[in-house]
């Protein structure tokens, strides 16, 4: 009996023991946490619309502040009226309903930037579209940002090769410009901005291409030929589908230009695709009319044009000292039967650097890309052009223009002279040359011999129809024959009246053939 009460005095003397351990592990683990109280804004779902909503009791709200929704979906807070918020829906709001809560997160839209976002597919919050898992990036920074200060800008000095004959020669483009591209639908704007993405392959450029409400097959297609050409590893690219919500497709290229930017500040040379701003700009409108904001011109509303000149004002060439990278941006907009003087395409070339102009009239006569070279202008990329270009070039475009003019005359039956008649024969000659098929860009040493080749009237003896077999030898002829010539035209050296003559005399062996079989 008395070795039982030992016992149980024992168990008692160990219970009391780990019950008074594990005691002051409690207290000395409340001691450690922190009872700081957590203060957190939130508010009611008034009303849901079509990719907006209204929301009430978010007094402290600021604007352009995230406010999150049950089940994880966020939005913007846009209008800031006494008694309500309007709210830009950033995800489907068909599972919200009125009286759901709202709180607000302290922060703004932001995007994660970094190397590890080359070669992928996201949307406009990074969400990943291309079955590659989530999106890893240490850093994190808003969409909407300040325009680098003029006293951080270089002068653009640098060429940005399209591979285009027609672009290259006649409308360059420089690194740190802004060239708009526009015409009517379906003439070959994203056509130029695939073949300049896949020209940039060997030229040390990063691309980042934003679909703004594009058909998901047409971006699909877009996305496979530069994984066809191997262009994936050097671009990003961003979606906003025209399915989605109005939100997404409103920051969806501020958040590409933030991607864009850090590469650029990290003295990479970019080039960014906007494609296209006409969708960006009725996005805009939808929302804004639904938020009730008062319409202007054409319904859109009073600050239509900061929308974009914030955006396009972020691309620019910084100087050594701020890292000495650059930020190319090519718009690409829509026209209704080429009325260029409409509202959106007025505000966007008065604030790009000079624009491309596809025509309709070009197209249905298959002379692509359908670049209208007397409506197309390049403000400053002429200062970058390569002297090469220069020299071979230098009244091409005036003479151009003149027999466009003369060939509009010819029509009308006019009797003309040999000199008028001369000029009509180089005239198609050149049109002809200008003319190239997609996806195939050429060097700037191929494009030199060509455009010297019929600048100096050695298509001239051969029929229209024959220039694109012989400018094919031509380029071949060259590249093989001439690889110092070729280098020193791509290091940006003068063209001399030597190599001009070497490169006529390889021309004319390679052309003699197929004038001898003519004359036969």
């Amino acid at each position: 009996m008395a070795k039982q009460e030992t016992e149980s005095n024992s168990l008692l003397e160990s219970l009391r023991s780990a019950i008074n351990s594990t005691d002051q592990a409690v207290h000395q683990a409340l001691e450690d946490v922190a009872a700081e109280p957590k203060v957190e804004e939130s508010g009611m779902v008034i009303s849901i619309g079509s990719g907006i909503s209204r929301v009430s009791g978010l007094a402290g709200v600021q604007v352009d502040e995230l406010v999150e929704f049950p089940g994880g979906i966020t939005g913007i807070a846009f209008n800031l009226d006494p008694h309500e918020v309007g709210v830009i829906m950033l995800g489907s709001s068909d599972m919200l309903a009125t009286g759901d809560r709202v709180r607000r997160t302290g922060r703004v839209v932001d995007i994660p930037v970094g190397e590890e976002l080359l070669g992928r597919v996201i949307d406009a919050t990074a969400l990943p579209l291309d079955n590659l898992g989530p999106v890893s990036s240490s850093e994190r920074r808003p969409v909407e940002r300040e325009a680098p200060p003029i006293m951080a800008r270089a002068p653009v000095t640098e060429p940005l090769q399209t591979g285009l004959k027609v672009v290259d020669a006649l409308i360059p483009v420089g690194r740190g410009q802004r060239e708009l591209i526009l015409g009517d639908r379906q003439i070959g704007k994203t056509a130029i901005a695939l073949d300049t993405i896949i020209n940039q392959a060997d030229k040390n450029v990063i691309c980042v291409y934003c679909s703004i409400g594009q058909q998901g097959a047409d971006v699909a297609k877009f996305i496979t030929q530069l994984r066809e050409y191997g262009a994936m590893k050097y671009s990003t690219i961003v979606v906003a589908a025209g399915d989605g919500p109005p939100g997404l497709r409103f920051i969806a290229p501020y958040a590409a230009t933030t991607i864009a930017e850090y590469y650029m500040e990290q003295g990479n040379d970019v080039l960014i695709v906007y494609d296209d701003l006409t969708l960006h700009a009725r996005a805009y409108r939808e929302l804004s009319l639904l938020l009730e904001r008062p319409p202007g011109r054409e319904a859109y509303p009073g600050d239509i044009f900061y929308l974009h000149s914030r955006l396009l004002e972020r691309s620019t060439h910084l100087r050594e000292e701020y890292g000495g990278g650059s930020l190319t941006a090519m718009p690409i907009i829509e026209t209704q039967a080429q009325n260029i003087s409409a509202y959106i395409p007025t505000n966007l070339i008065s604030i790009t650097d000079g624009q491309i102009y596809l025509s309709p009239d070009l197209f249905q006569r298959n002379h692509l890309p359908a670049v209208d070279v007397g409506r197309s202008v390049s403000r400053v990329g002429g200062k970058t052009q390569l002297p090469a270009y220069r020299t071979v070039t230098g009244d091409l475009r005036l003479s151009y223009a003149q027999f466009e003019e003369l060939e509009m005359f010819a029509r009308f039956g006019t009797r003309l002279d040999e000199k008028t008649r001369q000029t009509i024969e180089r005239g198609r000659r050149v049109r002809k040359v200008l003319t190239q098929p997609e996806l195939q860009p050429l060097t700037i040493p191929e494009q030199i011999a060509v455009l010297l080749a019929v600048t100096e009237g050695l298509f001239d003896s051969m029929e229209v129809e024959e220039i694109p077999k012989a400018e094919k030898k031509v380029r071949e002829a060259v590249t093989a024959e001439l690889p110092d010539i070729c280098r020193r035209i791509e290091e940006g050296e003068l063209l001399s009246e030597d190599d001009q003559a070497a490169i006529i005399n390889t021309v004319r062996k390679v052309l003699a053939p197929a004038e001898e079989e003519q004359e036969a």
